[in-house]
């Protein structure tokens, strides 16, 4: 089992990262850093000392002094350096870099001199080092105004403010999860070695698109999904994960439930509990009075649960966090909860009679990915 601990494990990168390796506890034991590690000495070396291999996230990109970034991020790889050479040890350190070394700005000229400091630690040491350059990453739960501008875009279009394109190009981009699969393979990979290993590679991207293309995606997702609850086409695994992270954003405590739209005729009332762009499972479930079903989150799937009769509760928190939404049903004005990845979620029969509920989730995931994983919701 190989003993993994993660600079910046509170940040983007870090806190998805820190997840997905929770999710294989027979492989990889997650070691806990956190932040203040760099202000102690002592808790430093602690970490490192426990470490097989270390995963160096923690950054600063941005500040009003750039002279500050570039100073931070050469100081973090310099401290990580002195405390690994005062305990002899030489975990595989994981770097993480960015396109932008190719760019004359400060952070990229940090990241660019981090890496080669490291490069030649390892050398030095006999330890193995990998560098990887990554393209934008987006996903749940990054920073608005700071993480990426698709965090950005997504924040301000669910909660009722307009995004700005300052600079349109071509942007390349890779979605969260499929970043840390490939982090993952690296740190496997160099693992099933014997012998010291250094190098540096670009990460390979998903897609590349236009940043006002996909500003009009987001639109159309708002304008659909957001504004009348319609789950909009996606033509491909891309347009999902971007579906994905938007949804995300909105904010679901005062979003939730949405009652269902009602057509009334002389032969009683319509109800559509789903209108929807792409294909997906449809299924019916009855719950007795006072039991709870779920208590599992997804990665993948977009998940419907709708309310069709009877009285029902249902409970949801986000993976690593605490607080937890309850959200209160009743058949007799018919609304649905839609489920984001990443929470971990549960219903239950709080009415006197059959809860009758309906679930939909969609079709594009892989189904050779495991995507069920059990933790409740009050933990």
């Amino acid at each position: 089992m190989l003993k993994i601990g993660i600079t910046g494990q509170a940040g983007f990168i870090g806190t998805h990262l820190f997840n997905i390796l929770g999710l294989y506890p027979d492989k990889y034991e997650r070691v806990p850093f956190e932040d203040t590690y760099f202000s102690d000495e002592n808790l430093l070396c602690t970490f490192v000392c426990q470490c097989d291999v270390i995963v160096h996230l923690a950054a600063l990109s941005r500040h009003s002094d750039l002279h500050i970034v570039y100073e931070t991020n050469i100081r973090l790889v310099k401290q990580l350096i002195t405390v690994m050479e005062s305990t002899a040890k030489t975990p595989h350190i994981l770097f993480s870099s960015s396109v932008q070394e190719e760019h004359d700005n400060e952070y990229g000229k940090s990241k660019r001199d981090g890496r080669k400091v490291l490069e030649q630690w390892a050398v030095h040491n006999g330890a193995s080092f990998t560098g990887m350059l990554f393209p934008n990453v987006f996903g749940p739960f990054g920073t608005p105004n700071y993480v990426s501008f698709i965090a950005t875009f997504c924040y301000k279009l669910t909660h009722g403010e307009t995004p700005e394109v300052f600079i349109d190009s071509n942007v390349k981009l890779i979605y969260i999860n499929n970043l840390i699969n490939q982090i993952l393979s690296r740190i496997d990979e160099v693992a099933s070695l014997e012998k010291q290993r250094v190098e540096c590679d670009f990460v390979t991207c998903d897609f590349e698109m236009k940043v006002t293309d996909i500003l009009q995606l987001l639109e159309k997702f708002k304008a659909f999904y957001f504004d009348k609850g319609i789950i909009p086409k996606l033509k491909d695994i891309n347009e999902t994960n971007l579906f994905n992270t938007f949804i995300c954003y909105i904010d679901h405590k005062h979003h939730y439930p949405v009652k269902l739209l009602q057509n009334f005729d002389f032969q009683g009332v319509f109800f559509e509990t789903i209108n929807s762009g792409i294909g997906g499972q449809v299924s019916f479930c009855k719950i007795v009075p006072g039991i709870m079903r779920g208590n599992y989150y997804h990665i993948h799937k977009i998940e419907r649960i709708t309310v069709i009769k009877g009285k029902a509760k249902i409970q949801m928190r986000r993976i690593g966090t605490i607080e937890v939404l309850d959200f209160y049903l009743d058949g007799a004005e018919p609304g649905y909860v839609d489920i984001p990845i990443w929470y971990t979620h549960n219903i239950t029969n709080i009415g006197d009679d059959e809860l009758y509920t309906q679930f939909w989730i969609n079709e594009w995931y892989n189904p050779n990915d495991r995507d069920i994983y059990f933790e409740t919701v009050e933990k």
